[in-house]
């Protein structure tokens, strides 16, 4: 998910103030009240003594390997997993897994009460067991149908609290998060609030599921933990403040992870001096091939928003979104060979617009078409679009609060059913290429 394109440019239509009442609404819609909390069951034992056993996914010379083999995925995101019902859960699992996708990327974060509906943090150091029912049922979930998942252990932005709640807690500092980013930049910083981070980042990986008897870390459903969704440091444009919290942070998750993959979570921005086109600037002050090169970052990750970056003909007269994304794409596949690394464009998105280069469901289609296409025959690890959903809990679909939602159901009614298939067949196709 991606904040307003700053500078003069103008501002863009943000995803996260809409998602950020997205959690809201469906909670209120769906009456969600929390699960008890369950012992394993004899047969959740020998389902944990199974899983056990699989296969992790690991990196080697710039490819993903699964049980001997090259592993190459077509994914999704859904970032509502770990606040939500059983049936949420079920519904989009199960719809992924018809869908043939095989990972899927959800939120292992919920900070401070006033952000999310039930944090899994709501205080420093303090852990809700009620309210990570979810997210346990989700790994236990996705494990049984062979999916695997990405968990990013804190957000960028302030929805479900995020960065800015730890400097809210430690240092009481306003939120500036869509500006300059001073105060919210203090998260890479400050002491006290890096030490909560690794604690919050150790309960997750190390706690033990309810459903499975597993921890988190000796479970290969979960294929990588991130050390943040979309980590950006804009007060400090040299990109050395990013990577040095970076550098800590991806050896002590890796110390307690050790067989999961380890990836950064950030959005690709090349961090380069000098550059005009601002997702290769470095105004975000994230410096992409030293972030990717660091040696317990066993992948690189990508998004895709040229309409959110101001890469569309109406904002830069020349620029095609699609045709931009494309070499996008094909720019980190080019350098992720060169530095070893395998890379994973692991959110992309557009939203149908005609002053945005997409006046319809088919030139969208075209786009994704060809991000995909790129992807695959390009060498990448594997793409995960932004986002699938499916139903709540009255039986209606999930809301589409952002314009990118993609549903998974063969209603010609349905306008994203051409795109579903898209990705669906795309999944096999990588698959296939393994």
């Amino acid at each position: 998910m991606n904040a307003p394109l700053p500078g003069p440019a103008g501002p863009r239509l943000s995803r996260r103030g809409l998602l950020g009442a997205a959690t809201a609404v469906t909670v209120a819609a769906t009456g969600l009240t929390a699960t008890a909390t369950l012992a394993a069951t004899p047969a959740a034992a020998a389902e944990a003594g199974r899983r056990s056993a699989g296969d992790f996914v690991t990196a080697r010379r710039g490819v993903l390997r699964l049980g001997g083999e090259t592993f190459r995925f077509g994914g999704t995101n859904c970032y509502y997993l770990h606040q939500q019902s059983h049936y949420m859960i079920d519904s989009v699992l199960d719809d992924a897994a018809a869908m043939g996708l095989t990972v899927m990327r959800a939120w292992a974060f919920a900070d401070g009460t006033e952000k999310s509906a039930r944090p899994l943090q709501p205080k420093p150091y303090s852990y809700d067991e009620a309210a990570f029912d979810s997210l346990d049922y989700a790994v236990h979930k996705a494990g049984e149908l062979g999916l695997r998942l990405v968990l990013p252990l804190v957000n960028n932005w302030p929805d479900y609290g995020g960065m800015q709640q730890y400097v809210n807690w430690f240092l009481g500092l306003p939120d500036d998060s869509y500006g300059e980013g001073v105060n919210h930049d203090r998260f890479y910083t400050d002491k006290a609030v890096k030490d909560c981070y690794k604690a919050y980042a150790k309960f997750v990986i190390r706690r033990r599921n309810r459903y499975t008897g597993l921890r988190y870390c000796d479970d290969p459903t979960v294929m990588a933990f991130e050390l943040a969704n979309e980590p950006r440091c804009r007060s400090d444009k040299s990109g050395a403040t990013l990577l040095a919290w970076a550098g800590e942070m991806s050896a002590h998750v890796k110390s307690l992870a050790p067989r999961q993959l380890l990836a950064v979570g950030d959005e690709g921005f090349y961090g380069e001096a000098g550059q005009a086109d601002y997702p290769y600037s470095d105004y975000e002050g994230t410096p992409w091939k030293k972030l990717v090169s660091l040696p317990a970052v066993d992948y690189a990750t990508v998004h895709v928003y040229p309409q959110n970056w101001g890469e569309t003909s109406g904002a830069k007269p020349g620029t095609d979104a699609t045709g931009w994304g494309t070499k996008w794409i094909n720019d980190h596949l080019r350098d992720g060979r060169a530095l070893g690394k395998p890379v994973v464009v692991e959110e992309f998105g557009l939203q149908i617009d005609a002053g945005r280069d997409i006046p319809d469901s088919a030139a969208r289609d075209r786009a994704y078409a060809a991000w995909t296409d790129a992807v695959r025959t390009g060498g990448g690890a594997g793409d995960q679009f932004w986002l699938l959903t499916s139903r709540v809990d009255d039986g209606s679909f999930y809301p589409d609060y952002d314009g990118h939602r993609i549903v998974w159901n063969n209603d010609p009614a349905n306008p994203t059913r051409a795109a579903a298939q898209l990705f669906s067949a795309h999944a096999k196709a990588m698959t296939a290429a393994s």
